[in-house]
């Protein structure tokens, strides 16, 4: 039985990767905060159905806790480490990002030097991101593509991705890299914007609010579906050699369409109920973040097969489901 390490095991990608791997018959361990454990164990956290963590060994340690993740890696051997776990979110203003920025890439450099000394034949997957090609001059994005991150974030993930490519071109770790766009679940955090349309969708069909306030509904993204994306992860582990790889769906889809899908979904019109408001108005970028997946596909035999609109329509039957719930 093979043995896995998940960091950010409660987020949405640890979430459904916890859950494929374990349909794989792996033995599946998880790094979360101590928080987030109270959270799960008194099943406060929403929509976390306990009994899928039951099925994992969790550890209370913390990424920037350097003694405790030192202690874990020294005694628990495994197969293969998914590190997921980062401060996520886009949106904060560079001049901000200090945290950001820090605990990314100190996790990131914690946890390899941890593997590299006590378990350098465990396989290490680092989560990139398109955010790493921030303003790009080229559409497609490739794997050969400059990077050129504007955010703390995708600054941090580009320090990320070369410290992962340093261990395994300097110590011959096994290192592989998914550049990840964005792709979507009905576990999606309510601060973006597929699931800050759901969950208006949703409670406006129901008739508990009636506005939803968007910024540029023409700003695109080419977004997938998680469940898929956790399985290119799995792939590129198991891959024959560690390579980097984007991991997209190579089409682009703007925030007007997600408006379309999931407010039709319910059998509403959305220009009756989206207003737009400057204060969350983002500018649309010259050259799109839109990627290209031919490297995967040809590879490792990968490809996105959840079409867009039934990623929207799940995210809104759950959120449905989760205002419908007695209280």
């Amino acid at each position: 039985m093979k043995r896995a390490l998940i960091t950010g095991i409660t987020g949405q990608d640890g979430f459904y990767l916890a859950e494929y791997l374990l349909g794989l018959g792996y033995e599946v361990h998880g790094l979360a905060r101590q928080t987030g454990l109270e959270h799960i164990r008194s099943n406060l956290l929403q929509d976390v159905p306990p009994e899928l963590y039951q099925r994992c060994q969790l550890h209370a340690v913390s990424l920037d806790n350097f003694p405790g993740l030192y202690r874990l890696i020294s005694k628990t051997p495994f197969d293969e480490c998914y590190h997921l776990a980062a401060s996520s979110f886009v949106g904060e203003r560079l001049a901000d990002g200090y945290q950001t920025i820090q605990n990314n890439i100190a996790s990131t450099h914690y946890l390899l030097a941890a593997l590299n000394e006590f378990q350098p034949k465990c396989r290490f997957y680092f989560a990139g991101s398109s955010e790493m090609f921030g303003r790009p001059k080229m559409a497609p994005q490739t794997e050969d593509t400059p990077l050129n991150p504007r955010s703390a974030y995708g600054i941090s993930k580009v320090a990320g991705y070369h410290l992962a490519r340093n261990y395994r071109e300097s110590y011959g770790m096994f290192c592989g890299v998914g550049i990840l766009y964005n792709h979507e679940s009905p576990r999606r955090r309510p601060e973006f914007v597929t699931r800050k349309i759901s969950m208006a969708a949703a409670r406006i069909s129901l008739g508990a609010t009636d506005k939803l306030q968007l910024g540029n509904v023409e700003g695109r993204r080419d977004w997938g579906y998680a469940p898929d994306y956790v399985k290119a992860m799995h792939a590129i582990l198991n891959h024959d050699e560690p390579k980097d790889f984007v991991v997209a769906t190579g089409i682009l889809h703007s925030v007007a369409d997600i408006c379309e899908a999931a407010f039709s979904h319910v059998g509403l019109e959305w220009r009756d109920h989206v207003v737009t408001s400057e204060t969350f108005y983002r500018n649309e970028e010259d050259v799109p973040l839109v990627g290209s997946a031919l490297k995967i596909e040809r590879e490792i035999g990968w490809r996105p097969i959840t079409p867009f609109k039934k990623i929207i329509c799940q995210m809104v039957d759950a959120d449905l489901a989760r205002l419908k719930q007695p209280t």
